[in-house]
């Protein structure tokens, strides 16, 4: 359940460069800004992500109804710029105790620590709702993507054969990586 201390969250980091991006929850005021990230996202990229964040109806949508108990997303911010975003996704019922983090940042943005910190955040706001699994799903293809999420503390345990279908009916195969925030003891 989302608390008064997740909306208020706010944190100030400097990227290996010097720059310096204020991370803090999304707002329904951000839908703009949120457009303005996602919209250009040339074709390239975009055949490897869930939504067609190319229609702004449907990047207009997470802003529009945001619910932080389903997604809690976290955007960065330098100036009234959104430069990226991530987000927790959490399950329900029996999988309540796992989410799912998605990360997205500006090209211009890139290689410069803005991922790291994003991940960070969103690890922080994950132990806070008391979740023992952060899980991602890479494409296999995307080697870089994987070897980061790695640096990042995640660990693959499975790969799934034809697991996504690109928008041109391509098949690829999908790295699950976990991230134990709570490891479970045995006890007799």
């Amino acid at each position: 359940m989302v608390t008064k201390e997740d909306l208020v969250f706010r944190q100030v980091v400097t990227l290996r460069d010097g720059a310096r991006v204020l991370l803090r929850p999304l707002i329904k005021e951000d839908k703009q800004a949120l457009l303005d990230l996602f919209v250009p996202t040339p074709y390239e990229e975009r055949r490897h992500m869930r939504h067609d964040v190319n229609n702004p109806e449907i990047v207009a949508e997470w802003a529009d109804h945001i619910d932080y108990d389903k997604v809690f997303p976290i955007v960065a911010v330098v100036g009234d710029r959104i430069v990226g975003q991530g987000t927790l996704h959490f399950g329900q019922g029996p999988a309540r105790h796992r989410a799912e983090l998605r990360v997205f940042m500006a090209k211009d943005f890139r290689r410069r620590g803005l991922g790291t910190k994003l991940i960070q955040a969103l690890v922080e706001q994950a132990k806070r709702r008391n979740i023992f699994l952060l899980e991602v799903q890479v494409i296999r293809d995307l080697v870089t993507d994987v070897k980061a999420m790695q640096k990042a503390g995640f660990e693959p345990v499975c790969t799934f054969e034809d697991y996504y279908m690109l928008p041109d009916g391509e098949l690829r195969d999908i790295v699950h990586l976990l991230l134990r925030l709570r490891h479970t003891e045995d006890e007799f």
